[in-house]
């Protein structure tokens, strides 16, 4: 398929990066780890794709300013030349002004790419430079937890590579929807994610994912004896993902998952957690959205959770 670029009124910003693209973001005295996350987690899936365009910089960058999560979620391809970047679609056809696979581009194509923000999104936003994963890294690794998904099951030794050279190892999740890639993260010092669907949970038995998964990522639309099963596997942590209202935070909650996986992190982090009709765990009533702190936050105990009867 031939690429082709659509640069009507856009033809300087396809060789100019928006001011600050690559500004660097103060750290701490140390790169923020894993250690440091909060009891409930809030991860912003792509960004916030409800809140913000998703997988762009500006989009990254409004969802740390804003502090309503404490991960940031980008997806990763691998280009033809072995260039690591930051996109969901294996076609640049929905999220940008050009059209084609994304495997066949090279870094210098990569560089000519416009992403075009949906136009449903809230506020204003203009086009820019679709970034790699290595300017996403240089600009956000340390200062928050990042969470990115290798879409190129190849790709990931390369990506461990990029984590490793900046000192990451403990601030990147490195997630997949198959054990065997997670396996191979793990052997490779990565912090690793298994994400698994409302079909094949009906299935999992997530126990035997417990010697090399850091978070177990769930769909939120799965029976509620399959999270269960999920929350009790072991894993330390198991957050769900796609949740877009407050309604389906509180009952994953409720079940026993320590994070949600969110398109709409500004909605959940000004919605509290619904009061439950038992008393909830203390760790159900901390307020999500909060900056992390730079020490280690205790584990929840994990007890079964009763079955909601709605």
């Amino acid at each position: 398929m031939v690429i082709r670029t659509a640069l009507t009124g856009l033809t300087a910003l396809a060789v100019a990066a928006p001011s600050g693209f690559l500004a660097p973001i103060e750290w701490g005295r140390s790169p923020l780890t894993v250690d440091a996350l909060p009891r409930v987690v809030y991860t912003a899936h792509r960004g916030g794709a409800l809140e913000v365009p998703e997988n762009s910089m500006a989009g990254l960058l409004a969802a740390y300013e804003r502090g309503t999560a404490q991960v940031i979620d980008f997806d990763t391809r691998m280009l033809r030349d072995g260039t690591l970047v930051v996109m969901h679609d294996e076609t640049l056809d929905r999220t940008t002004y050009a059209s084609g696979p994304v495997r066949l581009m090279d870094r210098a194509g990569w560089h000519g790419v416009l992403l075009r923000p949906a136009a449903a999104l809230p506020g204003r936003w203009r086009p820019e430079r679709a970034p790699t994963v290595e300017e996403v890294l240089d600009r956000f690794g340390g200062r928050i937890m990042l969470m990115l998904e290798a879409k190129d099951p190849g790709s990931v030794r390369e990506l461990a590579g990029l984590i490793r050279a900046r000192g990451l190892t403990r601030s990147v999740f490195v997630n997949s929807n198959s054990p065997a890639v997670a396996r191979r993260a793990h052997r490779l010092g990565l912090l690793t994610q298994l994400w698994r669907s409302k079909a094949q949970m009906r299935t999992d038995r997530p126990e035997r994912w417990r010697p090399y998964v850091d978070v177990l990522d769930v769909d939120h639309k799965a029976r509620d004896r399959d999270l269960l099963r999920a929350v009790n596997s072991g894993i330390p942590r198991v957050w769900a993902h796609t949740v877009t209202t407050a309604r389906q935070r509180d009952r994953v909650l409720r079940l026993g998952c320590n994070g949600v996986i969110t398109d709409a992190p500004g909605l959940l982090a000004r919605t509290p957690v619904k009061r439950l009709t038992r008393t909830p765990a203390p760790w159900l009533t901390r307020t999500p959205g909060k900056r992390l702190a730079r020490t280690p936050a205790k584990r929840p105990a994990r007890t079964p959770a009763k079955r909601s009867r709605r």
